[in-house]
């Protein structure tokens, strides 16, 4: 294919990814009070899955959120609205958007590249889709809970603006669901010679500090809850050292055949 022909495949394939998400977009926005009411706003309820199974299974019982929703911009909550439309659907849509993107490289690879790097659509979404529900589920409930309970004086109350508040939520859930891209990253990284496993083993205690730190920011200061958030994005790169391994295994292996 020549330059052109190159752009104009990219071109449908990025037209063909637009078309999904504008259509979950769509679906999502019909549904939009139903989604905040019993998707975002339930997380101020201390009756949500997360705050149950919390105080079921480790006796940290949460009161509820004491927080009022106000939008202070004319067009603050249909904003917010379609913002939250847009984003689901690139979420919802992101399974088939990794597909065309794959679709769109992999003829350029060669035959071992593409068995190598078969499954990688499947894995890239089931990866990303983990990490929105644990940032939705785990990271964004607790966050919630702990600024809308923290006061500096009882005489402030906490009235948040659907601005901020969908934001953190939204920004949250979404670099959540990046973040748990880091095997992929690391395999990817490994198979360019970027990064090798025992770079990665020599970096675990400052990676592991670097985890600690974060959980200790995006979590209540509890030790359980941070435990909880820490776990995930400590195996997240463990994954990440042995996808390396294994790569410079294969490696080493074809080095040896030819």
């Amino acid at each position: 294919m020549s330059f052109l022909q190159h752009l104009e495949e990219l071109r449908w394939r990025l037209v063909k990814s637009a078309i999904a998400i504008v259509t979950c977009a769509i679906v999502l926005f019909v549904y939009q009070e139903w989604i905040m009411d019993n998707i975002f706003l339930i997380m101020l309820d201390n009756n949500f899955i997360s705050f149950k199974l919390l105080c079921h299974w480790f006796d940290v019982c949460t009161p509820p959120t004491p927080v009022e929703m106000q939008s202070m911009n004319v067009s603050g909550q249909f904003s917010y609205a379609l913002w939250m439309s847009i984003l689901g659907g690139i979420v919802v849509a992101s399974p088939f958007i990794f597909y065309q993107l794959w679709a769109f490289i992999r003829p350029a690879l060669k035959g071992t590249e593409r068995s190598a790097m078969g499954g990688l659509v499947f894995y890239v979404s089931l990866l990303f889709l983990l990490g929105i529900l644990f940032g939705y589920f785990v990271v964004t409930p607790m966050t919630i809970q702990f600024f809308g309970n923290y006061k500096i004086s009882t005489q402030i109350q906490n009235i948040f603006t659907v601005d901020s508040y969908m934001g953190m939520i939204l920004s949250t859930i979404f670099y959540t669901g990046l973040f748990f891209l880091l095997p992929i990253a690391s395999y990817l990284l490994a198979r360019l010679g970027i990064i090798t496993a025992d770079f990665l083993r020599k970096y675990r205690k400052h990676a592991l500090v670097g985890v600690l730190i974060l959980a200790a920011i995006i979590t209540p200061p509890d030790l359980i809850s941070q435990v909880i958030v820490s776990i995930p994005i400590a195996l997240l790169y463990e994954i990440g050292i042995l996808t390396a391994a294994r790569v410079e295994k294969k490696r080493n292996k074809e080095n040896i055949n030819n």
